[in-house]
């Protein structure tokens, strides 16, 4: 029994330190701390004990420890919801890899879902965009090797690889009978998350792929961009896209959205206690000097997307056009285990809009609904669509949940029928009663 004593006391001690997550998909808050066992606890931690001690030296072969110890904490974390998950060392460090800026890969978001690894989006100029790759395209074979059987990470670890080198993925996608094989060149994939362009002579349109370490910077540096290009009196004003957006740090997306406000609450955190809130608000000093903005959204947009849009729709600040959002609302805090030991995903709160609004499983509508025209093979995964309150164990809305949206982008932008009316709104050639937004409605907390 002492060994598992021992392993217990080691990982109860490396959960009271934190780490800020650095992970896209996610955002943080720090941990409560350790609580003292309860005697049922203690009694079940027992029983757990001697399962794994059994086991060890009765089963008919020798099992590996490590094995046993990471079977154990998984089976735990799956019990909550599907953002809290156990990184083994050799996970956390590819986390920290990924975040650092570069990496020999593909360039994708992919997540499992019941042993089905799911692409969730691609990422702008990366193999997996020019591919043709799409969001709920899935994922069967890598290298010829069955993804069956496989964990999330070992997944990611095949595509991954010297740049210069070739993975070939067999692909299934909704609504299309043959199977893709494609053949795709690893690069170095560079997380570079804003993107920007002047779209006519008069509009400045920013795309945001994911909430990491730079958004916040590299969105002032695509603001500064755009207004030095566009005289001021020509400026109609801006376009934020977060269609397919997964997420990232909380801290960024409370960045950038500040950036466009000049006062009032930008999103709350709420953990398990009532008195346990956090509350984060904007300061004065709006980068596109109120110019009007509208932000796109879908689908795809998920977690700290939805804090951007959610703060700018109730502050009115910004006019929302596409589809409902995924309808992530949970807050997770990667918490390291001690040196070697990986660290833990643990859902810890859950987020508010400024109106104390929790959109968890319901998502954000938007304030003009703009739905794309998909092709045949697109089509189909219409009555199938992933959002929040679609995944097994996701937390419960508070009210009634609501059914994902779609996450089609059109490639070329003519056919883009939200972003054509985001610049036809900004141009006044067309008009809406939710454009402009009036301030003076902008939503309190309750």
């Amino acid at each position: 029994m002492s060994w598992f004593r021992k392993l217990v006391v080691g990982a109860a001690a490396g959960s009271a330190l934190l780490a800020f997550s650095f992970n896209p998909g996610y955002t943080q808050v720090a941990p409560r701390g350790t609580t003292t066992p309860s005697t049922e606890t203690n009694r079940q931690l027992e029983v757990l004990g001697k399962v794994l001690e059994i086991v060890r030296s009765d089963y008919v072969d020798k099992p590996d420890d490590e094995k046993l110890l990471t079977a154990a904490i998984n089976g735990i974390v799956k019990a909550l919801d599907p953002h809290s998950s156990y990184m083994d060392a050799k996970s956390y460090r590819e986390m920290q890899t990924t975040t650092s800026g570069q990496f020999g890969g593909l360039g994708m978001q992919v997540n499992m879902e019941n042993g089905v690894l799911k692409v969730v989006s691609p990422i702008d100029d990366t193999p997996a965009a020019r591919a043709g790759i799409l969001a709920d395209d899935v994922i069967d074979q890598i290298d010829g090797t069955p993804v069956k059987g496989m964990t999330l990470s070992q997944a990611v670890e095949k595509m991954r690889g010297t740049p210069g080198t070739e993975v070939r993925l067999e692909i299934v996608r909704k609504g299309k009978e043959a199977r893709l094989d494609l053949t795709l060149v690893r690069e170095i994939i560079k997380v570079s998350p804003v993107r920007q362009r002047v779209e006519g002579n008069d509009v400045g349109y920013i795309r945001m792929t994911q909430f990491n370490g730079r958004a916040a910077d590299d969105l002032k540096q695509a603001v500064q961009t755009l207004a030095a290009k566009i005289p001021p009196e020509q400026l109609k004003g801006y376009i934020l896209d977060l269609r397919n957006n997964p997420g990232g740090l909380l801290d960024q997306a409370v960045r950038v959205a500040g950036a466009f406000l000049v006062g009032g609450e930008i999103v709350s955190i709420r953990g398990r206690d009532s008195d346990h809130t956090q509350r984060f608000n904007a300061v004065p000093g709006d980068l596109i000097e109120g110019k009007p903005l509208i932000v796109l959204i879908n689908g795809g947009s998920a977690s700290a997307s939805e804090i951007v849009a959610g703060a700018l729709k109730d502050q009115k600040r910004a006019t929302l056009i596409g589809s409902r959002t995924f309808g992530k609302a949970s807050v997770q805090t990667i918490i390291p285990l001690g040196q070697g030991n990986g660290a833990l995903r643990l859902t810890t709160a859950r987020y508010y809009t400024p109106s104390g609004h929790s959109l968890q499983a319901q998502g954000i509508a938007p304030d003009i609904e703009m739905l794309q025209e998909e092709p045949k093979d697109v089509a189909g995964q219409q009555a199938q669509l992933r959002s929040e309150a679609s995944l097994p164990g996701h937390l419960k809305a508070e009210g009634d949940e609501q059914t994902g949206s779609q996450s089609y982008l059109p490639k070329d932008a003519k056919d883009d029928k939200a972003l054509q009316t985001a610049l036809a709104l900004l141009r006044g050639t067309e008009v809406n009663p939710a454009f402009p937004p009036n301030p003076k409605q902008a939503a309190s907390a309750h």
